[in-house]
């Protein structure tokens, strides 16, 4: 059985981005770039809701030719190489070795969960939200920068419904970003 890890950075007061859309906060030091790749490394698939996809296509095909950022560098070919599935009602289709689910996301995850198929899931508020409450999500990695955005888009949209997890795993990166690894409790 393979699992969902929704993989997460967000700040101190709770945004995965700032008032204006803002994502130009993260601090990605050596050793939260090299933990970041490794957990992108081995057999995984991406999982993107639309929004987060579409920053994803614009930039990571072509990082080169944007960046000299040492983890930009690094993580680009793996990105390119690495299957995707892109979660939206409104996407037909996809490049870069991408399929899009369009209904059912719950259902369609899950039975790629029991195919052995692991997912990681970058970012996007509302699929990961959506997919707590569905009881998709296995594992949450949460990555808090010492930066407060005074608001923005919260980690989790709101959907009233409580779900029990445990702390696995705390470690601080570059002596200022903290992993929090949370499992879904059974």
């Amino acid at each position: 059985m393979g699992k969902l890890i929704h993989f997460v950075h967000q700040s101190l007061d709770g945004f995965i981005e700032g008032p204006n859309g803002e994502f130009d906060w993260p601090l990605m030091g050596p050793e939260l770039s090299a933990y970041s790749q490794e957990l992108s490394r081995g057999g995984k698939t991406f999982l993107y809701g639309r929004v987060v996809w579409e920053m994803m296509a614009n930039y990571w095909p072509n990082a080169e030719q944007y960046s000299t950022d040492e983890h930009d560098l690094a993580f680009a070919p793996i990105w390119r190489e690495t299957p995707k599935v892109v979660v939206s009602r409104t996407l037909e289709k996809a490049d870069w070795n991408t399929r899009v689910i369009g209904e059912n996301a719950a259902e369609e995850l899950t039975a790629l969960k029991e195919s052995g198929t692991d997912l990681l899931l970058f970012g996007g508020s509302e699929l990961a939200s959506h997919l707590t409450e569905q009881g998709v999500i296995d594992e949450y990695q949460v990555c808090v920068h010492p930066v407060l955005l005074g608001g923005g888009k919260p980690v989790f949209q709101p959907r009233g419904r409580r779900a029990g997890l445990e702390l696995v795993e705390s470690r601080t990166f570059d002596s200022q970003v903290v992993l929090l690894r949370h499992r879904r409790k059974p």
